[in-house]
């Protein structure tokens, strides 16, 4: 099975990612955290979020880019969070977004379940920066593949999981 789970920020989709991921076979249980520290602000938020998968089985790997070269063993049931952070840190922390579909598509492959976390940045309509929104158009054409290549796609408003595409699994 193959999720996609997207919402604003704080709309409680990490946690219905969890509660998703808790429902499927435990063994090789492997979160993919994505967010590079710079900042108190990402500290505390990491430090949240490993208190809030603590003691869930998870294998944490730690893949700020190139994810097609993280030690991820075949048919683990993976989360990955999140897309947003790693297009961020390829786009413009020397890496090349265009190798993370592929990766995605081979990290599918492999998984036994894929449940990937993004984040919707597209409805505040502020006007940005060139390269913002040249990062904003390559989110969407990874956020469009990986919809394109999921069972279901979910979108997480105010905690509650609404159906893109596919049936809602149970959690």
């Amino acid at each position: 099975m193959i999720v996609l789970v997207t919402g604003g920020s704080g709309c409680g989709k990490s946690t219905w990612a969890e509660k998703l991921i808790q429902t499927l076979p435990e063994e090789k249980r492997v979160y993919v955290a994505t967010m590079q520290v710079y900042d108190r602000e990402s500290e505390l938020r990491v430090e949240r979020h490993r208190k809030q998968r603590a003691d869930k089985g998870f294998r944490t790997v730690e893949c700020e880019k190139d994810l097609a070269g993280a030690p991820i063993e075949d048919g683990s049931t993976v989360l990955l969070e999140d897309l947003v952070n790693l297009t961020a840190n390829e786009m413009f922390d020397g890496g090349d977004p265009e190798r993370i579909a592929p990766a995605l598509r081979m990290l599918a492959a492999r998984s036994r379940h894929l449940v990937m976390v993004t984040n919707d940045l597209f409805s505040d309509g502020a006007e940005y920066s060139p390269s913002v929104q040249e990062y904003l158009r390559c989110l969407a054409e990874i956020n469009r593949q990986a919809a394109e290549m999921a069972d279901c796609v979910a979108e997480v408003v105010y905690s509650i999981p609404v159906s893109l595409k596919g049936e809602l699994p149970c959690v």
